[in-house]
């Protein structure tokens, strides 16, 4: 059996000094989908933030492809995840294909270019989130959604074969957040990447991930495959709100009692 790409042993997150997240054990494998749920606030970015080897765990160790996250330098990081944030900042102007071929920079060398290659790669990470034909427009005159779009094509781009996403669907509608999510399922099915997701809406974690780890902020979560743990009974404990599960031609759904 091959490594797992991501491993937490006994990792413990704080927030101002409070414990959300206490000595969870995780694996995820290539070819696997991990959905994070939870309220607002009770540490699910903050868990990914840990993950990605960008906060320092407070107890515990993330291992990347079998190697101490706090180890590795920030490029060789790169190299095996990808990271997507819940804000995207540009300070500075650039073009949408500008902006995608940041994506390669991992790969490349200290005084390298990109390529014709790296340049292929981004144009079609475009076309995938359907940016095709919008190459030189300024990211700054975008939409919430296009450009969302956009940092998704970036991280295709960059081709990492770990995939954390901190809320991919926000600022998308209903078409391009089920366009998004297949398109992460499709990669996870055809290239074997595995990846993590930060998502609000139960239903879709169900329909497009293999397992789910419920965080409820107090220190404690639960984690299994998406069958049982995304039930009525548990995501009413979650939320604290009573929910009514709906089972549809092998879909699940959740109503507000």
């Amino acid at each position: 059996m091959s490594r797992p790409l991501l491993e937490a042993h006994q990792l413990r997150v704080e927030i101002a000094g409070k414990t959300v997240v206490d000595r969870i054990d995780l694996q995820v494998a290539g070819g696997e989908r991990l959905a994070i749920l939870g309220r607002n606030g009770a540490g699910k970015s903050t868990l990914l933030s840990v993950l990605a080897g960008l906060r320092k765990p407070d107890g515990g160790a993330v291992l990347l492809d079998g190697e101490d996250c706090a180890l590795l330098p920030a490029r060789e990081s790169a190299l095996r995840r990808a990271w997507l944030g819940q804000f995207q900042n540009d300070p500075f102007g650039s073009t949408v294909l500008e902006t995608a071929l940041t994506g390669r920079h991992p790969h490349l060398g200290r005084w390298a270019w990109e390529s014709r290659h790296d340049a292929d790669l981004a144009r079609s990470a475009l076309s995938a989130v359907g940016l095709a034909g919008m190459e030189e427009r300024q990211i700054h005159t975008l939409s919430g959604g296009e450009r969302q779009r956009l940092a998704i094509a970036t991280l295709l781009t960059q081709a990492a074969p770990l995939y954390l996403l901190d809320e991919p669907l926000s600022h998308l509608d209903l078409n391009h957040q089920m366009a998004v999510l297949e398109l992460f399922a499709g990669t996870a099915r055809d290239c074997g990447a595995g990846v993590v997701m930060v998502l609000h809406d139960p239903a879709l974690a169900h329909r497009f991930c293999d397992r789910a780890l419920l965080v409820h902020g107090d220190g404690c979560t639960e984690q299994g495959p998406v069958d049982a743990i995304l039930t009525a009974e548990k995501l009413s404990q979650l939320y604290g709100y009573g929910l009514r599960q709906l089972d549809d031609r092998g879909h699940r759904c959740f109503i507000p009692e």
